[in-house]
């Protein structure tokens, strides 16, 4: 661990919590317009379009598209689904504009400012630049560059995601420690040469319904960024 120089960081579900999120905006949207649903569910619903949304573009059938694109997408299947009607573009536009507005986890902008301190630090999202550029400004994340999908054109775990990130800041993927909380992207980024930390997030997805530890190889398992930026700081 000692040759990495550079941390890059998985954001949705690592970072900020997407399902209390979305679930709080989608309920503040659209209960005063008289739609009444578990909010929670809309979340998870909205949530579970993702991935198939994206193997769109990994699988070439689609070109690549933004994630507000497919987010955007998305939520006309989820709005089907439960059977909301009646919303006008303005407000779709503007529930979808939820992802932008996520709350980061208590300990990520305190562990990240010691992170930066040793390392430079970036996300290495699916999500795109404007909607990375507004979590970290609601957050207070301190990045030194916005990396990911949008710089590489293709989204994870596809391994030109995570070797572009490096490549962005001139180092070799094992110079690189990816930082996740979900251990299918943290193989494929030690599959793409990159050293890999993994972050206890076992509320995620409702309560225990998280990873609590990780399911593959890692260099490091932490409880949380602050328990990382520990354990990186007693080797040096």
């Amino acid at each position: 661990m000692r040759g990495v120089r550079a941390l890059v960081f998985d954001v949705f579900g690592t970072l900020v919590d997407w399902r209390g999120s979305i679930a709080r905006e989608a309920q503040a949207l659209l209960a005063p317009r008289g739609v009444q649903t578990d909010w929670l569910a809309f979340a998870d619903a909205w949530r579970a379009q993702y991935q198939p949304a994206m193997e769109e573009v990994r699988s070439g059938q689609i070109p690549f598209s933004k994630l507000d694109v497919l987010h955007r997408r998305n939520l006309e299947v989820v709005l089907k689904e439960l059977g909301i009607r009646d919303l006008d573009e303005a407000m779709k536009a503007q529930l979808n504009l939820a992802w932008h507005r996520l709350d980061a986890w208590p300990d990520v902008a305190p562990g990240l400012q010691r992170l930066r301190e040793r390392y430079r630090i970036a996300p290495c999202s699916n999500g795109n630049i404007s909607l990375m550029v507004n979590l970290a400004r609601r957050n207070g994340l301190p990045w030194d560059a916005i990396l990911g999908a949008e710089v590489a054109r293709d989204y994870k775990p596809k391994a030109i995601v995570y070797q572009s990130a490096a490549a962005a800041f001139d180092l070799n993927p094992a110079e690189v420690l990816m930082v996740a909380a979900h251990s299918n992207d943290l193989a494929a980024a030690a599959s793409a040469g990159l050293r890999t930390a993994h972050i206890a997030r076992p509320d995620e997805k409702g309560p225990g319904h998280g990873e609590s530890r990780p399911s593959v190889p890692v260099d490091i398992a932490a409880r949380d960024l602050l328990h990382l930026a520990d354990q990186l700081d007693a080797l040096h």
